[in-house]
């Protein structure tokens, strides 16, 4: 899922790697609930950090890259971004002049676990918004606060039956899970693929593929839930017509005061 720029599936290719100058090792790919690790200062680049493991996610598929703090004996640093640096690099990025670990430093990495976990039910709510709707995605976009998701289709868009079926489908509190499939798996199941303006990476041998049992299946390298119930309440906000071929639906999380 993500915007149009955004839909690079950057994330889900198979975490064998290619012989890289650096590496970071992404934590957060087997286990989206980790808030915080141990990990060692590799390099250092202007207003960035790169570590040999990460819980960071970095921005990718709609998704932003979280925020956090960096600690270290003697200095911490507000991580305001994380981004994909060269090669296998994650790149925790920080304020221009602010004060760096120095490589070899061993740290503690620890993301805002309100902002991570927010994308996540966003995220898996948007899973399930193209369930209910079974079009072509043209686009996206995640944030804490609103989503939305760019469908090719000429229809228009019952609200009320949509945010119903999007209910139901919480409440039924499905399993969800990620696995991998090789690249040809996927090129015998193309109907996988959702998204219209590109296609999921080949070349390293896998695929990471989103489940939410008995609603969705297909490639996605966010961070997502456990399980359906814990998106919670989902509103659907302003339906857009933004072309003859396209409608944007936003949804919001509803949480209780």
């Amino acid at each position: 899922m993500g915007s149009v720029t955004a839909l690079r599936y950057p994330s889900q290719v198979s975490t064998a790697r290619v012989a890289t100058t650096h590496m970071t090792e992404d934590l957060f790919r087997e286990d989206s609930y980790l808030r915080e690790c141990e990990a060692q200062v590799t390099a250092l680049e202007p207003q960035a950090i790169i570590l040999d493991r990460t819980v960071f996610y970095p921005m990718g598929g709609g998704q932003p890259g979280d925020t956090g703090m960096i600690h270290w004996q003697g200095g911490s640093v507000e991580v305001v971004d994380t981004q994909h640096g060269e090669g296998d690099a994650i790149r925790h990025v920080v304020a221009e002049g602010a004060a760096l670990p120095e490589p070899g430093q061993a740290v503690r990495a620890a993301i805002d676990w309100d902002r991570r976990y927010r994308h996540m039910r966003m995220h898996t709510a948007l899973h399930l918004l193209g369930a209910v709707l079974p079009y072509g995605v043209t686009g996206g976009n995640i944030s804490a606060e609103k989503s939305r998701l760019d469908f090719d289709m000429e229809d228009t868009v019952d609200k009320e039956a949509v945010g119903q079926a999007l209910a139901q489908l919480v409440a039924e509190d499905r399993r969800v899970a990620c696995r991998w499939i090789t690249d040809a798996e996927l090129d015998a199941q193309p109907e996988l693929v959702r998204t219209l303006s590109v296609q999921p990476p080949k070349g390293a041998g896998r695929v990471r593929l989103l489940e939410i049992e008995g609603v969705d299946l297909q490639p996605c390298g966010g961070t997502h839930l456990k399980s359906t119930g814990e998106v919670g309440r989902v509103r659907i906000g302003k339906v857009e017509k933004k072309g003859r071929h396209n409608r944007r639906v936003n949804i919001y999380l509803d949480d209780p005061d």
